[in-house]
């Protein structure tokens, strides 16, 4: 097991991962294990045996575990390093329990228990979700014998020698490991399967999507009756287009600025032709007294003078 500062072992995420190895490490299973690397607590590598009574039951099959850094309220992601005819090699898998489908995980859950989860998956179809592909009986099973002596690079041993200790450690904790119920919410987890099946979806998102069926389920009643529904339609449109019809043309229409306007246009052509009536007649008579005067004072000073 890799060794933490003590700083990172105060994370709760590193606490939870440290949890996890040593309960797997406590409490070892003959048919699959998992441990962190010594250089990184988030990368795991697993070891499982192919599901009973299947064409994957003689295979021994090895792949890694990626998690988050905000494991566990983020899932972990998976991949198959052994050939299995089941899953592609060294991609990513698409499961509910894993990082392509977020909304389906619980921190509750655990390694363990997507392990287990993983392993019953294999023996389902693959119906073309990510990482997945269908073969043959026979290639399965051919793979399941070729999967003994496949080995890991990091691990340095064979699938073999890795199960071999795992049933050696079993044997000596008198253990057959604990037992995992596979929670419900990760039976239908493929990526096909996700829009159509899940309810946790249709809870955290999929409230468009029932919003669209009650809106399309409106207008199925009035085919199923034929004419009171159309009576029905009819008789709701009236009021409901005049209620538009008088709200929409007073503000766009102006209708009473309309009214307004030639109103205020003649009062202002009022007032612009009453001064224009007064002003002359005062001019007139203001220009004939002031001329009146000046000749009077012109005749004074020529006379005058």
């Amino acid at each position: 097991m890799a060794s933490t500062p003590q700083s990172r072992t105060k994370s709760p995420t590193i606490k939870r991962i440290l949890r996890e190895a040593a309960e797997l490490t406590s409490t070892p299973s003959p048919d699959y294990t998992a441990e962190p690397l010594e250089t990184d607590l988030f990368e795991w590598h697993f070891t499982l045996r192919g599901p009973p009574h299947s064409a994957y039951s003689d295979g021994l099959y090895h792949g890694r575990i990626i998690l988050p850094s905000t494991y566990p309220l983020r899932p972990p992601s998976f991949r198959f390093m052994t050939p299995n005819g089941r899953f592609e090699a060294n991609r990513e898998i698409c499961l509910s329990i894993s990082g392509h489908h977020e909304e389906t995980w619980q921190p509750a859950w655990g390694i363990r228990t997507a392990i287990v989860a993983l392993r019953s998956f294999m023996e389902t179809d693959a119906h073309g979700q990510l990482g997945g592909y269908d073969t043959t009986e026979e290639v399965r099973r051919r793979l399941a014998t070729e999967s003994h002596s496949f080995r890991c690079p990091g691990c340095a041993k064979t699938n073999a020698e890795i199960i071999r200790e795992c049933e050696e450690r079993a044997k000596e904790a008198d253990t057959d490991g604990q037992d995992v119920d596979i929670p419900e919410e990760l039976s239908m987890g493929f990526k096909d399967q996700m829009g159509g099946t899940p309810e946790n979806k249709s809870q955290a998102g999929g409230d468009t999507s029932d919003t669209n069926a009650a809106s399309s389920s409106h207008p199925t009643p009035p085919n199923g009756t034929d004419h009171s529904a159309p009576s029905n339609i009819a008789e709701h449109p009236p009021p409901l287009s005049p209620r538009p019809a008088q709200a929409v043309p007073q503000p766009t229409r102006t209708i009473p600025a309309a009214h307004w306007q030639p109103q205020s246009r003649p009062a202002v052509n009022m007032m612009m032709r009453d001064p224009q009536n007064g002003v002359p007649i005062w001019i007139d008579r203001l220009i004939v007294g002031l001329v009146v005067v000046l000749a009077a004072l012109v005749i004074k000073v020529m006379f005058g003078a």
